[in-house]
């Protein structure tokens, strides 16, 4: 078994911490409206075309379990 040996980390007062955190918040790079609004359509897009699939699956297993089904009558 080991032990961590290292020296405790050193406590951030509220006031550093809230300086770094506006440090931080200004590294965020915003997307330009272009890009979001691009991004929304290829989501919607690609939101359609799963959509599309899973109705054709689901119809498709429904029609095959009906064959199944009608055997047995």
């Amino acid at each position: 078994m080991t032990v961590d040996t290292s020296a405790p980390k050193k406590k951030t007062s509220p006031a550093q911490f809230l300086s770094q955190v506006r440090a931080e918040g200004r590294k965020i790079t915003w997307p330009s409206r272009k890009e979001t609004w691009i991004t929304s359509v290829m989501v919607l897009i690609l939101v359609m075309i799963a959509a599309l699939f899973f109705w054709v699956v689901d119809f498709g297993l429904g029609m095959v379990f009906q064959q199944i089904i009608s055997f047995g009558r």
